[in-house]
């Protein structure tokens, strides 16, 4: 992709600043540093997201998540968790379209970062979501 800036990072053609790089990904930081350390591990192969992902890509990207987030949260005693977010789609805060995971360290509640979650308990019926994954089920791969 001619156009896409993390496409343009992994062939080293925008400077990143790289903590891990094979045959399969990069991992760097991201330049906002919503958190210090805060890290993307993004796919060599573009891929626009979640949906795009085969099996074997799915495998040989995440099976690295592990290994850096220990390695991040060993480098700064402070911290003391981290997000780890996969935004698919604009909808889903996704602002550039070469699927990506944010590592995001947390060193207390005031670190910056935030997550709001909605509580839906009870607002559909059982039926309601046996429906729900009815409609899942029946469109898993095996």
């Amino acid at each position: 992709m001619d156009d896409c800036i993390f496409c343009k990072i992994i062939n080293n053609e925008i400077p990143s600043t790289t903590i891990y790089e094979d045959d399969d990904i990069k991992a760097f930081f991201d330049i906002s540093q919503v958190t210090p350390g805060h890290t993307l591990i993004v796919p060599k192969k573009h891929v626009k997201n979640i949906f795009e992902y085969d099996e074997d890509l799915a495998q040989r990207v995440f099976k690295k998540v592990p290994m850096i987030a220990r390695a991040i949260k060993e480098s700064n005693p402070d911290i003391i968790g981290m997000n780890i977010c996969l935004n698919n789609g604009e909808i889903a805060y996704q602002s550039v379209m070469h699927s990506h995971i944010h590592l995001v360290p947390r060193y207390s509640d005031k670190d910056g970062f935030s997550m709001k979650w909605a509580d839906n308990t009870g607002v559909a019926s059982d039926e309601q979501m046996q429906e729900r994954a009815d409609a899942i089920k029946k469109n898993l791969e095996d």
